[in-house]
């Protein structure tokens, strides 16, 4: 028997205003497909997912999702002005470089790459 290949396929947000994350996620080049008032998938050119209505959410203690950028500063300015929260800084590890922030309803994310 072969044994099945898992990989991540899809991520999901639980969101309390999906216009405010529309809004900020497309700065970065984020296209949107709308599924009525609850539900918004979202398409980075790589990997697609979605926002889902909540009335709350939990934001701390999860997964950290890290992004890609060939141009970190620019990255990281484009996030600034799109309203996120910088939370750690740009900072050098082993294959490059990265940056922690937090999006408008506070889940933390990570870019990084691997250009100078």
């Amino acid at each position: 028997m072969t044994q099945a290949t898992i990989a991540l396929n899809y991520v999901e947000f639980k969101v309390t205003n999906i216009a405010r994350s529309k809004a900020f996620y497309q700065k970065f080049g984020w296209t949107f497909t709308d599924y009525g008032e609850q539900y918004c998938e979202f398409n980075d050119g790589h990997l697609k997912g979605g926002f889902a209505l909540a009335e709350t959410i939990q934001v701390q203690g999860g997964i950290l999702l890290v992004l890609y950028s060939q141009n970190i500063e620019q990255a990281q300015q484009i996030i600034q002005q799109a309203g996120g929260a910088i939370t750690q800084d740009i900072y050098d590890f082993p294959g490059g470089r990265r940056f922690h922030f937090q999006d408008p309803d506070g889940y933390e994310l990570a870019v990084w790459s691997d250009k100078n």
